[in-house]
């Protein structure tokens, strides 16, 4: 591992003025990371029509990127203690680049999942990578930045939709997600270089008192609590994301184009809720940002689901998206501050598990009783979530 063993040549952050250059550096694979995958994401209706998949053979295909970041989420912690989280970090960022160009390529639904499998793995691995290599910047930096990385992965995702919308009509799936594995490769190499030129700060070099437990009993059940409630956030993003829109037409009866403003407002919410988030926790703390989110994104969902009104919808949805901002950074940064890459890997497994459970379980819901109720569940996690954080007040402290 030649690259590895460059970046462990060089040496350590050497003071203060290293660790803005390592936040720039982090936070721009953040934004990579959603905007590859957002750019995917549109070019699905494509693809589809290109492999001549049916809508059950579709999905069986995206399963692939859904076992593929599940099974790679718990062996990049163990690579990332290693061999440091920012190698991990750059060679997972090049492997995402260049694996987001297969899918075009393919031209059956079982070419399509095996492709989806390696770009689900990189997917999954530069996720539990840069939020651990996050989780160090930000006990050296000793401030809560950790919703600022996810305000840029919220930020990339929304331009990557967009521009994903506006050349949809002028480019092929081939050369718009070729592009995207050209500019993936261009950030890579312009970010990965500061990364690889340092290692992760020293948890030492904060002189914060929290540093990574043991594994005991103790710890590990600390680390699944806050992945549980990673899990209750990121089932009502995955819920939001696929159920929004046809909750605003099909319930409150309103045009395609307005129901699509839906996840809009919840997305857009989402990134401002983020990108406030270090004041709010520097203000707050962690425990009253936890509860007061949950509690927040409960009313909001609730608003949104029983909204006699599209207006009374859409607000909720922001609401909803304000209030779960900021939820799903804290429990990943108390994870991986307690257990290090471990720690992340466990949380982000959880959530990403919670993100794959909520669009089924609520469609399920849906048959069984209605949309609307269906979507209440989204209510019922985020205050679980909020009591999940009132009751860990000790640990996480502040």
């Amino acid at each position: 591992m030649p690259l590895i063993n460059k970046a462990r040549s060089h040496s350590a952050v050497r003071g203060p003025d290293d660790l803005p250059r390592l936040r720039g550096a982090i936070t721009a694979f953040f934004a990579l990371d959603g905007f590859v995958f957002a750019g995917w994401v549109v070019r699905i209706p494509a693809i589809k029509e290109q492999t001549g998949a049916s809508v059950s053979d579709l999905g069986l295909a995206l399963l692939g990127v859904s076992a593929g970041a599940v099974i790679t989420m718990t062996l990049t912690g163990r690579l990332c203690r290693r061999f440091g989280s920012h190698p991990v970090t750059v060679v997972c960022g090049i492997l995402l680049a260049l694996s987001v160009a297969l899918p075009p390529l393919t031209h059956s639904a079982v070419a399509l999942g095996l492709v989806l499998l390696v770009f689900g793995a990189a997917y999954g691995g530069i996720n539990v990578a840069m939020n651990s290599a996050a989780v160090d910047l930000v006990t050296a930096l000793r401030r809560p930045v950790m919703p600022s990385f996810h305000a840029a992965f919220s930020l990339g995702g929304m331009i990557g939709a967009g521009l994903g919308a506006l050349v949809a009509g002028s480019l092929s799936p081939t050369r718009h997600l070729l592009a995207l594995t050209v500019i993936g490769l261009l950030v890579t190499a312009l970010a990965g270089r500061t990364l690889l030129s340092h290692e992760p700060p020293e948890r030492g070099q904060s002189h914060t008192k929290h540093t990574p437990r043991r594994l005991d009993a103790r710890t590990r059940g600390l680390v699944f609590v806050f992945g549980l409630i990673a899990l209750c956030t990121a089932y009502g993003e995955g819920a939001l994301a696929d159920w929004g829109a046809l909750h605003l037409e099909q319930d409150l009866r309103v045009h395609p184009g307005v129901a699509a403003a839906g996840y809009s407002c919840f997305a857009l919410a989402m990134t401002i809720g983020r990108a406030g988030g270090t004041t709010l926790l520097e203000r707050l703390g962690r425990t009253r940002t936890l509860v007061g989110g949950g509690a927040t994104a409960a009313t909001g969902m609730l608003l949104s689901a029983l909204a006699p009104s599209v207006w009374a919808a859409l607000l909720g949805f922001a609401i909803t998206g304000l209030g779960l901002a900021n939820i799903f950074p804290v429990a990943v940064e108390r994870a991986g501050s307690l257990a290090g890459p471990g720690g992340v890997a466990i949380a982000s497994t959880l959530g990403y598990g919670g993100m794959l459970l909520g669009p089924p379980a609520i469609g399920f819901m849906a048959d069984w009783f209605s949309l609307p109720i269906a979507l209440t569940s989204v209510t019922v996690l985020a205050a679980l979530a909020a009591l999940i954080g009132f009751g860990t007040r000790r640990a996480a402290v502040g």
